[in-house]
């Protein structure tokens, strides 16, 4: 009976650790957007790829 209890408890402990990550990455989704902007912008130089008629290909914008 007692593994039985361990085991919901680790459960809901995983589920709470689980919501809180969520919660955290809605909470700074705006910060994460903008690094990740910022990050795109970096790896691109500044420059757009060499084949750049096609819209679908193009990294900067």
């Amino acid at each position: 009976m007692k593994s039985t209890w361990r085991f919901v408890m680790k459960i809901i402990g995983l589920s709470l650790a689980l919501a809180g990550v969520i919660c955290l990455v809605i909470g700074c989704w705006d910060k994460l957007a903008e690094e990740a902007a910022a990050a795109k912008k970096a790896l691109c130089g500044g420059r757009c790829p060499e084949f750049d008629d096609y819209d679908d290909d193009l990294l900067c914008e």
